[in-house]
C-alpha cells in the first residue's frame, strides 16, 4: 500500500474525539509512510485530517470538484490539488489515486463514497479493502445493519468482510495492508432469480 483514500466530513461533528481520531489517522499513515488522498476540503474533520498529515511530512493528495473549490473549501496548503469537473470524476480519481479505502466519521458524503468503492470490489471491477475507523461507536448502528444485509441473504458473509472495523488507525490500516480478495461472484443464489 502507498497511498490510502480517506472519507470524512467536511464538518467537525459534534465531539472533540472526531478531530483527535482524525489526526491520529493521519499519524499511523506517516508511520507507515502512506500518502493520503482526500476531497480537497479545508474545512471540517477533512481541513483537520489534511493539516495534520502535512504537519508530519505525508504526501497529500485532495480531489475537489470546480463547484466546491470556487466557494473557497479548496485546501492550497496540500502537496497536490487536483481541480476536476464533477463528483463523478473526483470519485474516479481518487480511487485511481489508492490502494485502499477508509472513512472517518462523516455524513451522507461519506457514506455514499464509501459504500461505492466497497461495492467496487464486491463486483470485482477492483481488489482494494475498505474499512471504517468507528470512532466512540459512530459506526456501530451502520455495522449492526450491514450484519443484518448478511444474515437476510442480501450480502454474502466473504462481501462483508471487505469492510473492516477498527477503533485503532495503526491496526486498522495492518488490517487493511493483509487484506486478500474473496475470489467469489457478488450473487447468492442466481437460481433463485
Amino acid at each position: 500500500m502507498r497511498r490510502i483514500c480517506v472519507y470524512c466530513g467536511s464538518n467537525a461533528g459534534a465531539r472533540l474525539a472526531y478531530a483527535a481520531a482524525a489526526r491520529g489517522l493521519a499519524r499511523a499513515c506517516a508511520e507507515r509512510g502512506l500518502g493520503l488522498v482526500y476531497g480537497g476540503g479545508n474545512v471540517g474533520l477533512m481541513g483537520v485530517l489534511a493539516d495534520a498529515a502535512m504537519e508530519l511530512g505525508s504526501e497529500v493528495i485532495g480531489v475537489i470538484p470546480r463547484a466546491l473549490a470556487e466557494q473557497e473549501v479548496a485546501h492550497t496548503g496540500i502537496t497536490k490539488l487536483e481541480v476536476v469537473a464533477s463528483m463523478h470524476e473526483r470519485k474516479a480519481r481518487m480511487a485511481e489515486l489508492a490502494d485502499a479505502f477508509l472513512a472517518l466519521p462523516g455524513g451522507l458524503g461519506t457514506l455514499e463514497e464509501l459504500f461505492e468503492v466497497w461495492t467496487w470490489t464486491q463486483l470485482g471491477f477492483h481488489a482494494k479493502p475498505c474499512g471504517l475507523l468507528d470512532v466512540e461507536g459512530y459506526y456501530g448502528p451502520l455495522v449492526g445493519f450491514i450484519e443484518r444485509s448478511v444474515s437476510e441473504g442480501f450480502l454474502r458473509p466473504e462481501h462483508r468482510a471487505a469492510l473492516l472495523v477498527g477503533t485503532d488507525p495503526a491496526e486498522l490500516l495492518g488490517g487493511l495492508a493483509a487484506w486478500r480478495p474473496a475470489p467469489l461472484g457478488k450473487w447468492l443464489d442466481r437460481e433463485a432469480l
